[in-house]
């Protein structure tokens, strides 16, 4: 059996397709993982999407529980101690549209 000898040209070649190969795979790899990263990171931010909408919903509801007139009616009377105007308080004003 003879054995063939690999000349300088012969043997850089093969050096470089085996770092193209293995770059080639590494940056395969590295995509694939980036791509795994990037669809958790989404779902994470979706389900923090989802829960501040809820807060915002259950926030909507407490400021127009709080807006109502009878709540602030009943703050104004109890917390401000502000009393209904009398009658000789009241200006109209003769507004015609």
């Amino acid at each position: 059996m003879v054995r063939k000898k690999f000349n300088k040209k012969e043997i850089l070649l093969g050096f470089l397709i085996t770092i193209l190969v293995i770059s080639i795979l590494t940056f395969y790899i590295w995509h694939q993982m980036e791509s795994i990263r990037i669809g958790y990171e989404t779902g994470e931010l979706e389900k923090r999407i989802n829960t501040l909408i809820k807060k915002i919903e259950i926030l909507e509801v407490k400021k127009s529980h709080l807006l109502s007139l009878e709540k602030v009616e009943k703050i104004a009377i109890e917390e401000l101690n502000l009393a209904k105007p009398k009658e000789n308080q009241i200006i109209y004003d003769n507004f015609h549209p």
